[in-house]
């Protein structure tokens, strides 16, 4: 059985990754309010290289390979912001790289995968499709599969982003994080509690695609049926044994918005800050913008605006 990593994997991945990505600001956002109640700051990670948080797992996980595995190359499966952060991670470690993607995935990051030097094939209607060739590909031709959330270097290497928080504003008493698979939650969670264990960890997932939501409530892995969301890096149908262990222990609670409502916000950003999220970046705000979660009296809560894109606006 694969292990969680712990507080000490994730300061090695920060040491790891200190000259490798951005150190993204974090912006106050008060200034609303009308419409954001309590403290609320903007942790911009979408304007990190490639565009996300990927790069911190994709570049923790490619420094941890043999040099031989290197040159054979890396492979994934990606909605789109994985498979850009194994690209660039390739591109920087001269491994050549091959992306699968469902065909869901934004034209805009297949230009951008090809960019970066990748191999990019699209198969499969939503990711858990595109992941099954990805594996069959990796076995085929003997390259090192990339899990986009069910790694522990992975894991170790989103949860610097919650180090780096917390260096940033710790004061802070809420995050709000939105859930894909589960790999930047689960790091961001593990490296919070151990550093605030008094912090409370709210994931968001779309009410078209709520996998851990569901998971959690059935208290086992629950394969979606169907998904009904397009915010497709929010959408696998099935997370991992290892993100849902996670998940269970240190979030305190998941909690669903609409594509609408992720479109709202994404909006709000763009008018009020000038900032692009796609409708997954924009996920963790639309719990506030809906009134969904209401601060308290003198919280300070966290957004992480996780994913750059124009689909929200």
């Amino acid at each position: 059985m694969i292990s969680a990593p712990d507080i000490a994997a994730i300061r090695a991945a920060a040491e790891i990754l200190a000259t490798q990505v951005r150190r993204t600001p974090m912006v106050p956002a008060e200034h609303d309010k009308a419409r954001l109640e309590g403290r609320v700051l903007l942790k911009l990670e979408c304007l990190q290289v490639t565009g996300s948080f990927k790069p911190r797992g994709a570049l923790n996980t490619l420094r941890s390979l043999k040099p031989e595995e290197v040159r054979r190359g890396i492979i994934t499966a990606s909605g789109g912001n994985h498979g850009l952060a194994v690209a660039y991670a390739g591109y920087v470690a001269g491994a050549p790289a091959t992306i699968y993607l469902p065909t869901s995935a934004p034209k805009s990051k297949v230009e951008k995968l090809r960019a970066w030097g990748a191999e990019v094939v699209v198969e499969g209607a939503v990711w858990d499709e595109a992941n099954r060739a990805a594996l069959g590909a990796a076995e085929r031709r003997g390259l090192t599969y990339i899990h986009p959330f069910a790694d522990p270097r992975v894991i170790a290497g989103q949860g610097t982003l919650g180090l780096e928080i917390l260096e940033q504003a710790p004061e802070i008493d809420t995050l709000l994080v939105a859930i894909g698979g589960g790999g930047l939650i689960a790091g961001i969670a593990l490296a919070a509690k151990a550093v605030r264990p008094k912090i409370k960890v709210i994931g968001i997932e779309p009410t078209g695609a709520p996998t851990l939501y569901e998971s959690l409530k059935a208290r086992k892995l629950v394969e979606l049926a169907r998904i009904e969301t397009v915010a497709g890096t929010l959408a696998p149908r099935m997370s991992a044994t290892l993100n849902l262990e996670i998940i269970g222990k240190h979030v305190d609670e998941i909690m669903l918005v609409s594509d609408e409502e992720m479109r709202t916000a994404a909006r709000w950003l763009w008018f009020e800050h000038g900032v692009a999220a796609e409708l997954s970046g924009a996920a963790s705000l639309a719990l506030l913008l809906s009134g969904r979660y209401r601060p308290r009296t003198g919280e300070t809560v966290c957004v992480l605006v996780c994913g750059a894109g124009t689909d929200g606006l």
